[in-house]
This record gives C-alpha cells, structure tokens and sequence, in this order.
C-alpha cells in the first residue's frame, strides 16, 4: 500500500514477534501490494478469498492485519474468510490485558479495550466475549455478559473517572515526593529494549525482566544513590512501538505522566536490533505526543555485549554526540552513565543559604521546585534554607541570599551506593 518491501518486511517480523508475545502461533505470512487501500475490505476481494482457502487448507483460526481495519472493513473480511480477523491496535491491545497485574493497569487496558470495541458493536445484545475472543481473549472479554452500545459508553464513562483518581492520587503522590525533593528520571525506550533490567542492575533490585514485548505496564519507581552520594528516583515505563495505538496513549496518560514530569530521560537503544535507528524514531514521535521530547535526554545506546559489527560504535558516536554505549546486563559502560547523571544535576549549580521570611511559601515552594534543599530550619519569622541551585533561580533570589555561594557542586568518580 505505497510502502517499500522492507519496511512491509520488517513490520511483519515485529508482528510476529507480537503475535507470539500473545501465545500464539504464526503459521504463515501475505501481502498484497495495490495502489490504494480498498474501502470496503482494505485488500482485494480476490486476495481476501486467497485467504480464506488458506485458511481452510492450514485451519487457520485467526488472520492478523499488520495496519488498522475499520469496523467495516473488519465485518466485510469476517464474511469472505470466515474466520475472525483482527488488526495491529487490536493485538497490541490484548497484549496489554495479558499483562496488566495492577488494578490501576487493569482500569486503563480496559478502557483502551471498550473505547476500541465500541465503534465496532452493532445492534443490542452483542457478546463482548464474541467480539474479543480468539487471541487471549483477555479483559473486558472474559466477562460473559452482553453489551449495548449505551452499556459500553457507561462503562467507559466510569472508567475515565476512576482514571481520573489514579490521576490525582499519582499527583498526590508526585507532591508528596517534591516535598522531599530528589531529582527523578525516567527510563524511556522501545519496547524490549533492556529498561528494567537497567534498573535492575543500578538499583540492585529484582524486578521482572521477560524476553517478551510490553513485559513492563505499571511504572516501577526505585531510589539510587549516585558515587556523589546524591539520591535520585529511577522510574521505569511501559515500553514503546511502532504504530502505538491511539487508545492506549490516551488511557495511559496518567501513568506516562511519569515521563513528562521527571527531570531527565533516559532514552534506551537496544543497538542489537537491525532497525534501531526506526525505533528511535518512533519513541521520539511518542514522547512529542506526551509533549515530553524537549526534556533533557541521555541516549543510551543498550546490549553492546550482543555488537558484532565494530565499525558501527564510530558511527554512532559521531550521528549521537553524547549517547553512551552500555550493556545493562553485562554492567559495562555504567560509570560513564553514572558521570553524566552527575555531570546533569550539578552543572551550573551552586551551594546558597537563603533567609526567606514565612510569609513568602511561594519563594520557599520555587527553591524546592528547582533545586535540592539540603537543609531547613526556623529561625523567628524567618526559613533558612541550604540548597543548591541553578544560577537562574538564585538569580532570581539574590535579595534573600545570606552568603555567597561557597563552593561549586562537581560529579565524583566512586563506586554506587547499595
């Protein structure tokens, strides 16, 4: 459909990888290449009817469209392959469901899954279970209960208001850290790409890592103490991927809310993958959907332990100035990490004391928001505070500062903190 027989290759090959992330089986693989995309069934009516006799011959129970079908299109290829056909976004979807352990996971896979379904249910009386089932069958579909349109639009009306409170209490919870204030940085990357066990082998922790896609949905949020003894907070996301459905970035913003309001990103490369350079690509067009790609940025260029191609280490250099190589589970390459964490939160930072008088809560709140309070006390009227901050911002209270600043804030070399 206007694409290059490689990129129709290597999206096929991540469909498979997707589709066996769903525990099933790819038993074979089609295209059709046609000037524009037919209306009513998306291919051909001749290469729909190819399908189904390939179906029949190989009792194939589930065709799998690597491209977004309508709820026509999906109806009209039902009745010529007489089998269930489903897309990409619906696949993705179910993968999901498969691994959402927490409730707050659970709400937002289902409404990802409803707000998709609903286009898609005609009349009264429709079984969400006949509309999900065959591939895992996860989610709102294990329910044997039988949908209305009016129904499903309740439920998601519900659903958006449970969200809504994860929402708050996430931004309770993000209050509640700015109170103590550490620097927080968020692990972005495709999916598969080594995120959790990076943060494993920082934090010495022991979350699950599987080989498989999106094993990764609730936001796992983990405390490192840097060589400089500085403590920062490690929160790993949910994995990224080409064509990521609408749906889901939507019924996720308040877990991907974690991304856009920490301080630095991690950007994880798994550099082994033949297409990484794509995948980086569809990262950055999902951090500009969360308005995230302006925020400060450490690409990591992941799995050097698997490089067998040498020459290409110069080449990534000098495309990506300042990305580091790594193996997160070889643990190579981590001081240079750990440096240019340090490198991040301490340039162009220096050590004040401020007296500020109660009365202003607004100028005690903007120290917190922009630097790192290593001290409070009271003193009458007066808060005294010990921080260290950017030039601007102690420009900003200069008025307020009790001595000049007394030494500058520089990385340390040393061993991580357990």
């Amino acid at each position: 459909m206007g694409k290059n027989a490689r990129f129709v290759e290597e999206s096929l090959e991540e469909l498979a990888f997707l589709t066996s992330s769903a525990n099933a089986e790819v038993t074979c693989q089609t295209t059709q290449r046609r000037e524009r995309i037919d209306p009513a069934c998306f291919i051909g009516r001749g290469k729909a009817s190819e399908i189904k006799n390939l179906c029949a011959e190989q009792e194939i129970t589930t065709v799998i469209f690597d491209d977004d079908l309508s709820p026509a299109q999906q109806r009209n290829l039902e009745e010529i392959i007489k089998c269930k056909v489903i897309d990409r976004t619906r696949l993705i979807l179910d993968i999901f469901a498969s691994r959402a352990r927490t409730q707050e996971g659970k709400l937002q896979v289902e409404l990802a899954q409803l707000t998709y379904l609903l286009p898609r249910l005609t009349g009264k009386g429709v079984t969400l279970a006949q509309q999900v089932g065959g591939i895992g069958v996860r989610g709102p579909g294990e329910k044997k209960l039988e949908y209305d349109r009016r129904r499903v639009e309740e439920r998601i009306s519900k659903l958006q208001k449970e969200i809504n409170k994860v929402s708050e209490h996430r931004e309770q919870q993000r209050q509640r850290r700015q109170r103590v204030p550490l620097p927080i940085i968020a692990i972005v990357g495709y999916t598969n790409s080594g995120k959790t066990t990076l943060l494993n082998t920082l934090t010495s922790s022991h979350v699950f890592v599987e080989d498989k896609l999106f094993s990764t949905l609730d936001p796992t949020i983990r405390g490192l103490i840097l060589p400089n003894k500085e403590k920062v907070l490690l929160v790993d996301t949910v994995g990224f991927i080409h064509k990521l459905p609408h749906q889901l970035v939507a019924a996720f913003r308040a877990t991907l809310e974690e991304v856009t309001s920490s301080d630095l990103l991690l950007h994880i490369v798994d550099t082994s993958h033949p297409e990484f350079k794509k995948q980086i690509v569809a990262v950055e067009k999902v951090l500009q959907e969360l308005d995230a790609l302006g925020k400060p940025t450490i690409t990591i260029f992941n799995k050097m332990d698997l490089i067998k191609n040498k020459p290409l280490l110069p080449r990534l250099k000098r495309k990506y100035k300042d990305s580091i190589n790594i193996s997160a589970k070889k643990g190579w390459g981590l001081d240079r990490l750990y440096d240019r964490i340090i490198e991040h939160f301490g340039k162009d930072r220096s050590t004040i004391e401020l007296v500020i008088p109660q009365a202003r809560s607004d100028l005690v709140n903007l120290v917190y928001e922009k630097g790192t309070v290593l001290s409070r006390k009271y003193n009458g009227k007066d808060i005294l505070l010990q921080a260290q901050l950017d030039q601007k911002t102690a420009q900003r209270l200069k008025e307020f500062i009790k001595k000049k600043r007394r030494r500058a804030v520089h990385g340390v070399r040393g061993r991580r903190s357990d």
